[in-house]
């Protein structure tokens, strides 16, 4: 009995022990991760936050020029629509389309029968007004010698005589005005060409009606030896410097030939519809190898007379309300508003508050917004 006691103690001491060993190391497992964490922890709260960084470059003034293409017209250097300036029938026209001439060729000639009449009676009048005033001048002077001579013509009679010859005069010299009247109307009546040339239309033939007012033009015709090249330039560029004063141009006719073109005017206006300016460049077409009407395609080198500021498209943003660079300075980001100037194809010029070396943001986008923290790494 006393046996089975001492052993079944002994057990449970030994029982006792084991489990008392077991919380020990659970005890020490516990403070070990405790430990852990809390350095970890620690770790973590004295770690910086890092910051976004952002592709950025530095803004560099450089040279401004590219190559451009401007869809123009070629026109000729004088046109002339050719109306009646008289009212009657077409008697005769002279030539036709694509017939040349000469300045002061005939072209045609009009039949007027009652302006012609006018004109007889115009000179009718004329010769009975001069017979008329001559006559009055001779009374007048016979009776103005007679009274100097013997003094028995009466006051009367000489200031009579003297108005009527007034009179006569004044009549005389209206009819001679209306006689001049109808022999300009009279010279409308053969049409002449303005200037050398090349018919391009013909709207009337023999026994047409012309000289009302919803006729066309009898003819046109056109100076096709000096063409226009009107190349319309839009406005961003129209304080650009060619290089050159000449333009070279093609057409759809011969597109495999190059063709020049001089520098001649501009209108120095800008066109409220397109936003462009119109320069106006010259070609001797002596050759008559090209005609008027054609559309070219003309290409000429600009650029500005000294360097200007120019970034990739990436680096501008734009709202509907803007249009803006982003600056990083101090590490914050700043919008700089700009307008857009020249575009080479790969780099756009910009105008703004902005200064050399300034550092901006190559990919500029409304979402970064102004005052962000950034850290900018330059682009190589």
């Amino acid at each position: 009995m006393t046996s089975t006691n001492n052993q079944f103690y002994f057990n449970i001491k030994r029982a006792m022990k084991k489990s008392s060993i077991n919380y020990f190391c659970a005890i020490l497992v516990a403070s070990v991760l405790f430990n852990a964490c809390t350095s970890d922890n620690k770790e973590q709260q004295t770690k910086p936050v890092a910051q976004d960084s952002t592709t950025v470059f530095i803004l560099q003034k450089q040279e401004v020029n590219k190559k451009f293409s401007f869809p123009s017209e070629l026109t000729p250097l004088e046109r002339a629509e050719i109306f009646a300036k008289v009212s009657g029938y077409i008697k005769t026209v002279k030539v036709d389309i694509g017939d040349k001439v000469q300045q002061g060729q005939v072209l045609a000639i009009i039949e007027a029968p009652e302006m012609l009449s006018n004109y007889a009676q115009a000179s009718a009048d004329v010769q009975f007004a001069n017979s008329k005033y001559i006559a009055s001048l001779d009374a007048f002077t016979r009776i103005e010698n007679a009274a100097k001579v013997n003094g028995t013509v009466a006051t009367g009679e000489l200031e009579k005589s003297r108005n009527q010859m007034l009179a006569d005069k004044a009549a005389h010299e209206a009819a001679k005005a209306k006689l001049n009247a109808y022999a300009q109307l009279k010279d409308y009546l053969t049409i002449r060409s303005p200037f050398s040339g090349i018919i391009v239309q013909r709207n009337a033939d023999i026994g047409t009606l012309v000289g009302t007012a919803n006729n066309k033009p009898i003819l046109v015709i056109e100076n096709t030896a000096t063409l226009r090249l009107k190349v319309p330039v839009q406005e961003a560029y129209t304080t650009a410097i060619p290089d050159s004063s000449f333009i070279s141009f093609t057409v759809d006719a011969q597109p495999d030939k190059k063709y020049f073109a001089k520098l001649s005017r501009k209108t120095g206006a800008i066109n409220k519809d397109n936003r462009t300016e119109t320069w106006e460049f010259i070609y001797n077409n002596s050759k008559q190898e090209l005609k008027s009407g054609m559309y070219a395609n003309a290409t000429m080198k600009l650029g500005r007379s000294g360097t200007s500021f120019v970034v990739a498209p990436s680096a501008i943003a734009t709202t509907l309300e803007k249009r803006f660079v982003i600056r990083l300075k101090n590490g914050k980001t700043e919008w700089i508003d700009v307008r857009n100037g020249m575009n080479t194809g790969d780099k756009i010029e910009i105008f703004g508050n902005l200064n050399e070396g300034d550092t901006l943001l190559l990919k500029a986008t409304d979402e970064i917004k102004e005052g962000t923290k950034l850290i900018g790494k330059i682009k190589k």
